[in-house]
């Protein structure tokens, strides 16, 4: 059959794969299943309740909750009667959620527990909300359902038949690194082309695979990738949280997943905090085999004794890390910001193949995607640009694309829109160059700043490299208009914790060991032997170690971790200006 809009894929998915698992959660400790015949019933059911309810075409309903089956239901539902969801994050402030309840327009709103009904009740006004959890005094999104039974099936037919693929399927508001969050509107079509162009790339076989997901559904990259699993006939297992993900894949044993740079930063460090803990022969293995996976390229033969030994580590050290993935990962992509090249040589030399994307909520999202086989992959490179999509390089470096993936625009903002869109060209506001069909990209083109000596930096490379670092967690590189360029630095605090540990230095608290000579002295050491890597002008020379971990909550990031750079050089502007005093 065919796919126009993005609610034809149930119907799809039944007709082609009809499966026993189409989405999972854990519930009570035990994986809630729903087939592809129960999402039809459900979202045809529940598009009838919203219908009854009063929900129109064009109306704006806001969905707030952590990842779940009903977040697909309420999304697909509203959908077939032409309404758009407004999805936005657990994360962020009743006055954020008050602006886009306002700007939007929303009539109804759906939230996962009781924390985001606490937050959300207080700026809804007059506007119902609904529940995916039982909570005391809310109406639950179930009892809500039940009011769609046996409603009229031919007026939902005819809901359906006057959606069109080119009306507006939803608003997403991005997080906004500078000022208000700007509405994304992206219609069937936009999603439609990026999903069948990624799909289509996908290394692992569509019907029988299984993908585990815990990135946000309100942000476009997961979102997009939920209907391409729909389309491929993926069984896709929602995890609990972050803190249960390594618990989760160890059930589900995904094939694939999609992930972002800070999370195998993440699980890299660890593994390295594992291997210092060894003894022995058991540690010199273990950093044997991460020395040859630093050295790994997929697109090079380093020759038979490199290969020899490589085959030695997978069965002696990382067949233990793909033993952790769940033991029958075939493919996780890495997107929203860049990933540090040694990391993807390392997972790549232990056979797990990570591959990079690249694309913005106004690109419904993927420009360039990188294809997991060895003849395909090339490190530092964001892959090659997708099916139906144009890329340029401007004048002055910046990349420009066109396509059926290109947002309608921003809601209630022409002016904006006209500023990014040009002659059918998205500006995406990044540096980069093409290297035929590759894309590499260099930084985005606002936060590249100038030293009072005229040079230029390029923040984000520089940063990208010293959080290589095992005792860097976050950093940000300062310096514009000043004689050279300086870092404010967060530790990773439990790598300075090992780090003590392995030199007998006793451990007092963060903020009274970030002061203290003898840390400070291996700071200066971390950043002499990553600051071979740059020019000399663009070399830290000076920096401050900070003693609280930026977070969403507390404002110094977007809900998709990037820096609030305006945010945070405010907040510490104080430590900034002691840097620069005679």
């Amino acid at each position: 059959m065919e796919v126009k809009r993005l609610f034809d894929l149930i119907p799809y998915q039944i007709s082609t794969y009809d499966k026993d698992v189409c989405l999972a959660k854990k519930e009570n400790g035990q994986w809630k299943t729903f087939s592809s015949r129960d999402l039809k019933r459900i979202v045809d059911n529940l598009s009838l309740a919203f219908l009854s309810g009063g929900i129109k075409s064009k109306d704006k309903v806001a969905i707030i909750s952590n990842n779940c089956p009903e977040w697909n239901f309420v999304d697909l539902a509203l959908q077939q009667i032409g309404a758009v969801s407004v999805p936005m994050y657990p994360t962020i402030t009743s006055e954020d959620y008050d602006y886009i309840f306002n700007h939007a327009e929303v009539k109804m709103i759906f939230v996962g527990d009781q924390e985001i009904y606490d937050k959300a009740s207080k700026v809804a006004g007059d506007r119902r909300i609904l529940s995916f959890e039982k909570l005391e005094g809310v109406d639950f999104w179930e009892d809500f359902l039940k009011t769609g039974e046996g409603g009229d099936l031919q007026e939902l037919e005819n809901s359906k038949n006057a959606v069109q693929e080119s009306d507006l399927f939803t608003i997403i508001y991005t997080s906004g690194t500078t000022g208000r969050p700007k509405g994304v509107m992206l219609k069937h079509s936009n999603v439609m082309s990026n999903m069948v162009a990624i799909e289509k790339i996908w290394t692992i076989p569509p019907g029988t695979s299984r993908v585990i997901s815990f990135l946000p559904l309100c942000h476009i990259y997961e979102r997009a990738a939920s209907f391409a699993y729909l389309f491929a006939g993926y069984s896709v297992y929602y995890a609990e949280s972050l803190e249960t993900l390594g618990e989760n894949i160890k059930e589900v044993k995904p094939h694939m997943f999609n992930t972002v740079p800070r999370l195998l930063e993440k699980i890299y460090d660890k593994i390295v905090a594992k291997g210092y803990e060894l003894t022995g022969i058991k540690k010199k293995l273990f950093f044997w085999a991460l020395e040859l996976g630093h050295k790994y390229d997929p697109n090079v033969d380093l020759g038979g004794w490199y290969n020899w030994q490589l085959k030695m580590a997978n069965k002696i050290i990382f067949s233990k890390w793909r033993e952790a993935l769940g033991g029958e990962i075939q493919q996780i992509n890495s997107g929203a910001s860049a990933l540090q090249p040694r990391l993807l040589r390392v997972f790549w030399a232990a056979e797990i193949k990570i591959c990079e994307g690249y694309g913005l909520t106004e690109t419904s999202p993927v420009i360039t995607a990188s294809i997991c086989t060895h003849e395909d992959m090339r490190i530092g490179y964001v892959g090659k640009v997708i099916e139906g999509v144009e890329v340029k390089i401007a004048e002055d470096g910046e990349i420009l694309a066109k396509g059926p993936n290109i947002m309608m625009g921003y809601y209630k903002e022409p002016e904006m829109t006209a500023e990014v869109i040009k002659d059918g060209w998205f500006h995406t506001g990044d540096i980069g160059v093409l290297d035929g069909e590759y894309l590499k990209i260099t930084d985005r083109k606002k936060e590249m700043f100038k030293t009072s000596g005229g040079k230029y930096i390029a923040p984000q490379v520089m940063e990208n490299k010293f959080k290589e670092s095992a005792l860097i967690e976050q950093l940000m590189v300062v310096g514009e208009n000043r004689k050279f360029p300086s870092a404010i630095i967060v530790p990773s605090f439990e790598g300075l914790r090992d780090y003590c540990k392995h030199k007998g230095i006793a451990y007092s608290n963060d903020s009274e060991m970030i002061e203290k000579p003898e840390i400070l002295e291996k700071f200066q050491r971390e950043i002499d032997g990553l600051n071979k890597y740059f020019g000399k002008w663009e070399q830290i020379k000076k920096f401050k170690l900070l003693p609280n971990v930026w977070q969403v909550d507390s404002g110094e990031l977007t809900p998709t971790m990037k820096l609030k750079r305006k945010v945070i050089k405010e907040k510490y502007q104080k430590e900034i200006e002691d840097l620069y005093a005679a």
